[in-house]
């Protein structure tokens, strides 16, 4: 895929059924960045109720509320426009841990569904023969490709990378993972996105990795072709722990109803 920019309107509601009072945090809100411009975005809670807006300690916009008794429901719209970035260039070198900027060294080290400390001997057999850096990444991605099947609600709870290598079948976020896993056994920092992508089927929320080679991160996405697609990352971290959409602090609460829209717009609708 070429390079350039593209708008995109995401929508996305939750709906939920409250059978005690409930603090939740939601993570719905996308980022300004150099590869994306929120440009439009509308936040709308029914009941209405306060909430307070914090950033984790990743840069994450959190919308902190308590929950009602009863319906309620999140509804989300944003207009963005996308930098599409062109592929990046298979001579993008490893870079050396001794080298790397201090915010990337977390993403070395295991996590808590990343366990890339059991993965060493395994991601070294993969990647074995491939220039390190970006080659090695790619390497990954094909294996996990053609190893893992990506089962759409294979699994409705986050699963670990070595219970997914286990298993041989996952949803998006458990590829990303694994691969995640792969990437940091060979000293290459690796993190979870979450967002939306364009033509995702079914469409739904999406998630995917990033791995730091030639001196930026780059997107790798084992559940789609090649390393395209058009996207808006909401929210990125260690894993799946670190993005959920939301968490609850009590009874376990599941949305009775979600859905998920991406339209591509010829131009943004004015105000």
């Amino acid at each position: 895929m070429t390079s350039g920019e593209v708008w995109l309107h995401a929508c996305c509601t939750l709906s939920f059924e409250v059978s005690v009072a409930t603090p939740m945090v939601f993570m719905l809100r996308p980022r300004s960045s150099p590869s994306q411009w929120v440009a439009a975005e509308e936040y709308d809670l029914s009941p209405s109720l306060p909430v307070a807006e914090f950033t984790d300690g990743f840069g994450n916009l959190c919308q902190r509320v308590v929950a009602p008794v009863g319906d309620f429901q999140v509804h989300t719209e944003v207009t963005v426009r996308v930098t599409v970035e062109p592929i990046a260039s298979s001579t993008a070198g490893f870079v050396d841990v001794s080298k790397l900027p201090h915010d990337t060294l977390g993403f070395l080290l295991p996590s808590r569904y990343c366990e890339s400390d059991r993965f060493g001997e395994m991601a070294t057999e993969i990647v074995a023969g491939r220039p390190p850096g970006y080659a090695q990444v790619v390497a990954i991605t094909d294996w996990i490709r053609s190893s893992i099947c990506n089962t759409p609600l294979s699994s409705t709870y986050p699963v670990s990378a070595v219970e997914i290598n286990q298993r041989g079948e996952g949803v998006c976020r458990d590829l990303a993972h694994i691969g995640i896993a792969l990437c940091r056994a060979i000293c290459i920092p690796a993190r979870m996105v979450v967002g939306y992508l364009l033509g995702l089927k079914p469409m739904d929320t999406h998630a995917w990795f990033e791995a730091f080679i030639g001196e930026r991160w780059h997107t790798f996405d084992p559940t789609q072709p090649g390393t395209g697609g058009i996207r808006i990352a909401i929210a990125r971290g260690r894993d799946a722990a670190d993005v959920a959409l939301y968490n609850q602090y009590g009874p376990l609460l599941l949305p009775n109803e979600m859905s998920v829209t991406v339209s591509q717009l010829e131009r943004p609708e004015s105000g």
